[in-house]
C-alpha cells in the first residue's frame, strides 16, 4: 500500500482539499454493509477527493458503543481506501474523528496513529462545561499522540460555542494542522479567524469549511481580518463536509472552481453567488434544516440509497429517521438542480465498486 508521509500529508492539507466526511453503511439488522461501505469509499477516491475523514459526526458518533466497531470502521476505511487509491494511484490523506474526555480521547488518538490515520478531527462536545484552560489542554495533550485538526460542531447537533481566546490559544500549539469551521453562525465563523489572525500562525494553520449552508461563499471569500497586530487576508482553502459525502465528483469541480476565482483575485461572477444559493437549497433538504437537522445522516444515506452506493437507510440510532416530508424535499432539489448531481458518473461505475 503507497501511504503518504505525514509531512506530505499536512502539505495536501495545507494546500486546500474535498474532504468528505464518511457515512456509516448498515445493513437493516445495524450490521456494517460491508459491500456499500466499499463502494462509497471507492466512490470518494474515483471523484477525485483529496482525503477522507472517519468516526466524525456523519459516521455516527455512536459507533463508540460498542465494543471494538470504532477500531473496525477505521481499519475497514484505511484498508478500503488504500487498496482503491493503489489502483488509482493517487494517495489519499486520512482524518480520523477523536471524542469524549481525555482518557477516551488519548486512547483514539494513539488507534488512529497505529492504524496509519495523518491527523485527527478532534471533537470536544463532552468537556461542554470545561474552561478555556482544560480545552486548550486538551488539545494539547490529543497532539502530542497525533496531528490536531479543529472541530467548530454546531450546537443543533451537539456541539457547543467556543471563544475567540479558545481559538487564538489552539491555533498557537505546535502540532495543529487546522480547523474545520463548522458553527452554521456567521458571527462564530468571523471568532474563529480573529482568534487564529490573532495567534501568530496563522499562516501554517488551513482553515476548512464545515458550513455546509454556505460552502460556496466561504471558498470565495477574501476575509478582511483586523487582528490586535495586523489586519491580513485570510482565505478558507478547503472542506471537510458530511455535504461532500454525496455528489462528491460535483464538489471537487466546484471547490476546483472556487479556487481558481480565489487565487485570480478576480471579480466573483453572479453566477457563482446563484450556486451558491442553490447548494444552500440542496444541503438544507439532505440535512433537514426544516426540522433542526434531526434527519441529517439518513437524509445522506438517502441520496447514496438512490444513486445504489448505499442499500439503506438505516442508522445506529432506531430513533434516528428522515423527517416526514424529507424524501419529498430531497426530491424536489435533484429536480430542481440536476446540474449538481454526479448521477450519470455514478451510473458508469456503481458496478466496479459494488463488485
Amino acid at each position: 500500500m503507497s501511504i503518504l508521509s505525514v509531512p506530505e500529508a499536512r502539505k495536501r492539507f495545507h494546500n486546500g482539499l474535498v474532504i468528505p466526511a464518511m457515512p456509516l453503511a448498515l445493513t437493516p439488522q445495524r450490521r456494517l454493509d460491508q459491500q456499500s461501505q466499499r463502494a462509497v469509499l471507492r466512490y470518494y477516491v474515483d471523484a477525485g477527493a483529496g482525503g477522507i475523514a472517519v468516526g466524525v459526526h456523519s459516521t455516527q458518533f455512536a459507533i463508540r458503543d460498542t465494543p471494538g466497531f470504532y477500531q473496525r470502521i477505521l481499519e475497514f476505511a484505511y484498508e478500503t481506501v488504500g487498496e482503491w487509491s493503489d489502483r488509482r494511484g493517487r494517495p489519499m490523506v486520512m482524518i480520523a474523528g477523536i471524542c469524549g474526555e481525555r482518557e477516551q480521547a488519548l486512547s483514539e488518538a494513539r488507534l488512529a496513529r497505529s492504524r496509519g490515520y495523518h491527523a485527527a478531527l478532534v471533537s470536544l462536545a463532552a468537556l461542554r462545561n470545561a474552561s478555556v484552560d482544560l480545552l486548550v489542554e486538551h488539545i494539547r495533550a490529543v497532539s502530542r499522540e497525533i496531528a490536531v485538526i479543529g472541530f467548530y460542531l454546531q450546537t443543533a447537533v451537539g456541539g457547543m460555542m467556543l471563544s475567540y481566546d479558545f481559538w487564538r490559544r489552539f491555533a498557537a500549539l505546535d502540532d495543529v494542522w487546522g480547523v474545520k469551521i463548522a458553527p452554521f453562525d456567521r458571527y462564530a465563523t468571523l471568532t474563529v479567524l480573529r482568534g487564529i489572525a490573532d495567534s501568530g500562525r496563522a499562516d501554517e494553520v488551513a482553515l476548512y469549511t464545515g458550513n455546509d449552508d454556505t460552502i460556496v461563499a466561504d471558498l470565495l471569500t477574501p476575509f478582511r481580518v483586523v487582528g490586535t497586530q495586523r489586519t491580513r487576508t485570510m482565505r478558507i482553502c478547503g472542506g471537510l463536509l458530511g455535504h461532500w459525502g454525496v455528489w462528491t465528483k460535483r464538489a471537487v469541480e466546484i471547490h476546483r472552481q472556487c479556487r481558481e476565482l480565489a487565487d485570480s483575485e478576480a471579480g466573483v461572477p453572479a453566477g457563482m453567488l446563484t450556486l451558491a444559493a442553490e447548494i444552500t437549497d440542496m444541503n438544507g433538504a439532505i440535512f433537514d434544516a426544516a426540522n433542526g437537522y434531526a434527519g441529517c445522516l439518513p437524509g445522506i444515506h438517502e441520496v447514496l440509497r438512490r444513486q445504489g452506493i448505499f442499500g439503506g437507510v438505516t442508522c445506529l440510532d432506531r430513533e434516528e429517521r428522515m423527517s416526514p416530508g424529507q424524501s419529498e424535499e430531497i426530491t424536489r432539489v435533484c429536480r430542481a438542480y440536476p446540474h449538481l448531481t454526479d448521477d450519470d458518473f455514478v451510473n458508469r461505475h456503481l458496478a466496479e465498486w459494488r463488485g
